[in-house]
């Protein structure tokens, strides 16, 4: 299937799609006037990016992932992990375990800048933003749902 067949089947623009492979997580194939052709196994591995990145991975991660996201049957079941001598060969853990703690982490600071910007807002306001924002009390009790 050609580019823009290829971008609605997975939900993307065309513009995706090229950036795609320009990084690495798709190669079309091109026709002979240089045109791209994808086929179903590139649609399926391009559904399993989209809901990598959507899930919260980078272009990065995800470019770790390729050879096990091929690796996968189109509907995986979650295999019982065993220790074994090449468990700590796998970049899965690894890439979500560094994910996970950037999100938590980032969750943290944007926790501390909403509770600054109330704390502020209501030394500075006080009620007055609370009674527009439809609450009776002042910014510190929206934050912790007094």
């Amino acid at each position: 299937m050609r580019i823009g067949d290829a971008a609605a089947a997975v939900g993307v623009t065309t513009r995706t799609l090229r950036y795609y492979e320009q990084r690495g997580l798709v190669t079309a194939r091109r026709t002979a006037s240089g045109q791209r052709e994808y086929g179903e196994e590139d649609v399926r591995r391009l559904h399993a990016v989209r809901g990598l990145l959507d899930s919260g991975l980078t272009i990065g991660d995800v470019r770790r992932l390729i050879d096990i996201i091929d690796a996968l049957p189109d509907s995986p079941t979650v295999p019982q992990v065993r220790p074994g001598p090449y468990s700590d060969k796998c970049v899965v853990p690894q890439v979500a375990i560094r994910r996970l703690a950037e999100l938590d982490a980032r969750i943290r600071q944007l926790t501390e800048l909403r509770d600054r910007l109330a704390d502020g807002l209501d030394l500075r306001f006080g009620v007055l933003v609370g009674q527009l924002i439809g609450l009776d009390g002042t910014m510190s009790d929206a934050r912790t749902g007094s």
